[in-house]
């Protein structure tokens, strides 16, 4: 309820009089697993399934306007969600290369804080697809947070941003309904769980180690990885920890190393913040933007449009597959 959404966002998970570690260990691999096998791979299209798929947030455009207009809820028959447009680079903005980013981060680090925490904050667009049905946005948001015994809560609830107030839709087994805003999907305690391998290990603050940290995050060997790995790494670095300043810093450095990541100029991102975005045009099934912070190298976001139409499920080059706002 909208209640419960306040109560998520004011709640302060590092109380001055809180214990020592209070924001300790997180985690929610199996979640993240299961998001891995069904959208953090990108492929040149979807493959055709008899049930519906989900890639992280996304939001096909027209087809999903169309379905949602169909699926409405709340006052005067105001659509339960509207698809999210693809960012739109300012015009005239002056695109901030990698290598200055890097190089402000490494400066901004230089007292060490903000400090690493374990835990998440992020906010997600959802695509929901199935045969026969025109594909729909489901925005939810996602904290985890840890304590000191090694255990983590995640509290999962429907909201959009863009859309304060408003229904939004949810996925519940095999259809589609809309929900109030800040309606609680799931409120989760886990067991403790501790370990060295990521992502419950630790995530070093020296490039070259946390290059090693994030190649066992992608499957482990000695190859280097590759741009589009190295993004999906960094997704999954940023939905298990809450970086700090140090680490931020080695992350811009690996960023600026990148190849084929363009710097495109000025961007806001869904949350409202000013950023700057780095287009990678020939990943693996579409077109990747990161969103960075020019002044810090925060990761902001990270977007991936399709590059072509798939008529059987509805999308077109262009549209949104998915994106992920990762908040402190």
């Amino acid at each position: 309820m909208a209640d419960e959404l306040d109560l998520l966002r004011t709640a302060d998970p590092v109380p001055a009089g809180g214990p020592h570690y209070g924001d300790g260990p997180l985690d929610h691999t199996a979640e993240r697993h299961l998001a891995r096998l069904l959208h953090d791979t990108p492929r040149p299209r979807p493959r055709p399934r008899s049930r519906r798929l989900v890639w992280s947030l996304a939001a096909a455009l027209a087809a999903a306007v169309t379905a949602l207009a169909v699926l409405q809820g709340g006052p005067a028959g105001t659509p339960a969600v509207a698809a999210p447009r693809p960012l739109a680079v300012r015009a005239h903005s002056t695109p901030v290369p990698l290598a200055d980013v890097a190089e402000l981060a490494a400066a901004a680090a230089r007292d060490g804080s903000p400090a690493l925490r374990q835990g998440t904050h992020v906010q997600s667009w959802s695509l929901g697809m199935s045969d026969g049905r025109p594909p729909v946005t489901l925005p939810e948001e996602r904290v985890v947070r840890w304590a000191a015994d090694g255990t983590h809560t995640e509290v999962v609830v429907a909201t959009d941003p863009a859309r304060p107030g408003r229904p939004v839709l949810t996925d519940d087994g095999d259809r589609t309904r809309p929900v109030e805003d800040g309606h609680v999907l799931s409120r989760r305690t886990f067991p403790p769980m501790w370990g060295d391998a990521p992502p419950y290990g630790t995530p070093p603050h020296d490039p070259a180690r946390l290059r090693t940290y994030l190649t066992e995050l992608a499957g482990g060997g000695t190859r280097t990885l590759t741009t589009p790995e190295l993004l999906d790494a960094t997704r999954e670095l940023l939905d298990n920890w809450t970086l700090g300043a140090r680490e931020t810093a080695a992350l811009a450095a690996l960023l600026a190393e990148a190849p084929g990541l363009r710097p495109a100029g000025r961007v806001t991102d869904r949350l409202g913040r000013t950023g700057q975005a780095y287009v990678l045009d020939a990943a693996p099934g579409g077109r990747r933007m990161l969103i960075l912070d020019p002044a810090t190298g925060t990761v902001l976001g990270l977007e991936t449009t399709f590059t072509r139409d798939d008529p059987e499920y509805g999308v077109r080059a262009g549209d949104v597959m998915d994106y992920s706002a990762w908040m402190r």
